[in-house]
């Protein structure tokens, strides 16, 4: 292998397409933030601070708290070069989107934990679905009170007929929420809410059977909430299911991921 075809093989092409306010140019933001690409990630409502996110560059996505042009940002992360399309959500704007879609390798479906999908979802969905473009779906804003991850899991099979895989599985909701199970490493990783979110969150993973981890839950969920969390986990791994990478990569089966991007929780996971 020559050097360029060596430099093409590890470059990844991602784009990242939601419904508008799903918090997709926030999880590019975070995404930057994990990938070493930036120090400190901005928000596209910081308007005290001046910090806003990298990728809403023009004047009136500054203004607006949006983005109205597709944006390219590149990072390395591990072996591998990662090329991150930040799309426009609004439908005004969506033809830059369609066109983009016809260039990646993958992309990124963002659902908002509260409104499921959404119409602008459906039809960039359609799009990547004609070319039977790879989605890795990451469910977002579980710090808010949203719809219950199985009905959530349950609304991407019916309404865009993509079957899903579960990669990680929120730990509480909404004030509750304290990270993710990740089923890769049959871990909890838990996070410091404490934390500043502008910059990366460590990560405690912990044993989901160990008897302090346990009695930590409990203190943070609440002992029903701890029980049902274990029965979900269960019922999840009882499956016996493995994930189909040639599936995913045919665009017949979506991962899926949970967390909050504008808190960090669950991006580290995804990347």
């Amino acid at each position: 292998m020559g050097i360029l075809d060596k430099e093409i093989s590890r470059r990844r092409t991602f784009a990242i397409i939601s419904h508008p306010d799903a918090g997709k140019t926030t999880i590019t933001e975070k995404l930057l933030l994990y990938g070493g690409a930036i120090q400190m990630a901005g928000s596209v409502k910081a308007k005290r601070s001046k910090k806003f996110a990298t990728s809403d560059w023009m004047e009136l996505e500054k203004q607006r708290g949006i983005s109205v042009t597709s944006s390219v940002l590149q990072f390395p992360y591990k072996d591998h070069a990662i090329n991150l399309i930040d799309t426009p959500g609004h439908e005004d704007f969506s033809e830059d989107t369609y066109r983009t879609l016809t260039a990646v390798d993958s992309a990124l479906m963002l659902i908002d934990a509260a409104n499921g999908v959404e119409a602008q979802t459906i039809k960039l969905f359609k799009v990547c679905s004609q070319q039977k473009t790879p989605i890795i779906t990451f469910i977002n804003k579980l710090d808010r009170d949203g719809k219950d991850p199985f009905a959530l899991i349950d609304e991407v099979e019916k309404v865009l007929g993509l079957s899903c895989y579960p990669m990680t599985w929120p730990i509480g909701q909404g004030p509750t929420f304290r990270g993710v199970y990740d089923r890769l490493s049959s871990s909890l990783l838990m996070f410091d809410k404490s934390a500043d979110r502008h910059r990366p969150v460590p990560l405690k993973k912990l044993d989901i059977k160990d008897s302090e981890t346990i009695e930590l839950l409990k203190q943070e969920l609440g002992e029903e909430a701890t029980e049902q969390l274990i029965a979900e986990i269960e019922l999840l791994d009882g499956a016996g299911d493995e994930f189909d990478r040639e599936k995913y990569l045919r665009g017949e089966l979506a991962p899926v991921f949970f967390g909050s991007a504008l808190n960090n929780f669950g991006v580290e996971t995804l990347l």
